[in-house]
């Protein structure tokens, strides 16, 4: 079975987002900073450049029924205590994964996966959503609102707000996926406020 934790942001949390890919993406430089120069010589095989991770597959989108949503609600704070015991490695026992398995199947999912396949398209869906006004708006708006917000910002550091804002403009780079189901908005809508603090407990 893949990953058992998969991110989950929400439209409130592409601040934080930000900061966090802040902190990564210094440490990146800073690790390719530190590294020393090619020897001469031919490297040893335990010592050539590991290829590049592998591109997370992009979301499987679904339509979303009721029952899905209905589901996740009511499998997110059974989910809760069991991740809690997974390891930092992201390799849980056997035992964990029947457990993850066995609250997905109690709660209408074929398995864990499929639990967090519709985690997945919900997720991708408030991420787009305006956190005021509880519409849909994209994902690139809400990006760029962020943007305006942090720029007006008097209270953040200069140096915090650089950076800050130098990630949220990355992100406009890289637009999201094209919402392929557009009847999924409208479900989502109906139960925004109950899937944004569900998801939000379970992050």
């Amino acid at each position: 079975m893949p990953g058992f934790v998969r991110p989950i942001a929400t439209a409130a949390g592409i601040a934080c987002l930000a900061v966090s890919i802040a902190f990564l993406s210094a440490g990146g430089a800073l690790a390719q900073a530190n590294q020393a120069p090619p020897s001469q010589a031919a490297p040893a095989p335990a010592q050539q450049a590991a290829p590049p991770p592998a591109q997370e597959a992009p979301i499987k989108q679904i339509a979303l029924t009721e029952k899905q949503v209905q589901g996740v609600l009511a499998a997110a704070k059974q989910m809760d205590p069991i991740v809690e015991k997974l390891p930092d490695d992201g390799k849980p026992d056997p035992g964990i994964a029947t457990q993850l398995d066995g609250v997905a199947k109690k709660n209408g999912f074929a398995s864990y996966d499929d639990y967090n396949n519709v985690i997945d398209n919900i997720n991708m869906l408030l991420e787009g959503f305006d956190p005021v006004t509880k519409k849909y708006v994209g994902t690139e708006a809400v990006i760029k609102a962020e943007i305006a917000h942090v720029q007006a910002d008097q209270k953040m550091p200069a140096k915090d707000k650089k950076e800050v804002l130098a990630d949220l403009n990355e992100l406009l780079k890289s637009p999201a996926p094209a919402i392929e189901h557009k009847g999924n908005i409208a479900l989502v809508t109906k139960y925004y406020d109950r899937l944004n603090e569900a998801l939000s407990e379970e992050d």
